[in-house]
């Protein structure tokens, strides 16, 4: 997979590439990422890239050109793949690939697990458009723009940070990017859930101990509880997805017994055991 970032500050993007997970995916060849900075398509001295908007008011908007001669060079690099289909040196008998262009934008589709295992498991390499400003000129939107996401209703300084989350969940779904492979498939929003309680060593601490079920070895048990734990904390704090999930006899019932137990005064689902 390869993807282009178009951003005034490419250096922001370090944090992501050098370090952790998505750095060492970078450094496996599972991705390619390409940085283009519309500074270096300008013509004049002081490589302007925004102007005041039409209308009035406070800030700026950035200019169609250079933004759109960045676009389209990264839109280039993106659809170049290898003579085998695979990235690296092209020759004379080359193959293109399938490229959208993604602007985010507080006015874009908001981003879920859903959005992300799309792009993830989809044929098209990714521009990633980082605005800044006050955003970018309308008619570059109908011109270049294929979709645009946002990471959730509030606003920021820029589109680099949304940019970076929408990479580092796709990232995570790359096959070999992480250690196990079906820890993506365990994450938190994978079923649509919020993730269940976690533990490690010491098994006691301050009083609390680590529910008895999972030392028990049992791995149908464990399953089961953990995703009772999913259920009922997901009912709990974002009863918005639970709504959204298809029927299922056996969530329901994992439901409907862990609201017994709570009815009976059993610990909360967050609990560990007290000693």
């Amino acid at each position: 997979m390869k993807m282009a970032v178009v951003t005034l500050f490419p250096e922001m993007f370090d944090a992501l590439l050098d370090y952790g997970i998505s750095g060492r995916a970078v450094k496996q060849g599972l991705l390619e990422v390409g940085l283009y900075n519309p500074r270096d398509y300008t013509s004049d001295r002081h490589q302007s890239v925004d102007d005041r908007p039409y209308g009035g008011g406070p800030g700026m908007v950035m200019t169609i050109e250079p933004l759109r001669s960045a676009i389209s060079e990264a839109r280039q690099w993106a659809a170049k793949l290898g003579r085998d289909g695979s990235g690296g040196k092209a020759g004379n008998d080359e193959q293109t690939a399938r490229v959208k262009v993604v602007y985010l934008s507080p006015q874009g589709h908001l981003l879920n697990q859903a959005a992300v295992n799309a792009f993830a498991g989809g044929s098209a390499n990714l521009v990633l458009v980082a605005g800044r400003y006050e955003g970018i000129d309308e008619r570059l939107l109908s011109l270049e723009v294929d979709e645009e996401w946002s990471i959730g209703d509030y606003v920021l300084s820029g589109g680099e940070l949304p940019a970076m989350v929408l990479m580092d969940a796709m990232i995570r779904q790359l096959p070999g990017a992480l250690g196990h492979e079906d820890s993506a498939a365990q994450d938190s929003f994978a079923e649509g859930l919020l993730d269940c309680p976690h533990y490690t060593r010491p098994e006691e601490y301050q009083g609390m101990r680590v529910p008895e079920v999972l030392l028990s070895g049992d791995h149908e048990r464990i399953r089961r509880w953990r995703l009772q734990q999913s259920l009922a904390r997901t009912q709990a704090r974002r009863p918005d997805l639970l709504a959204a999930l298809a029927p299922d006899s056996e969530y329901n019932a994992l439901l409907a017994d862990s609201g017994q137990q709570r009815e009976a005064g059993g610990s909360s689902p967050d609990d560990g055991e007290k000693s």
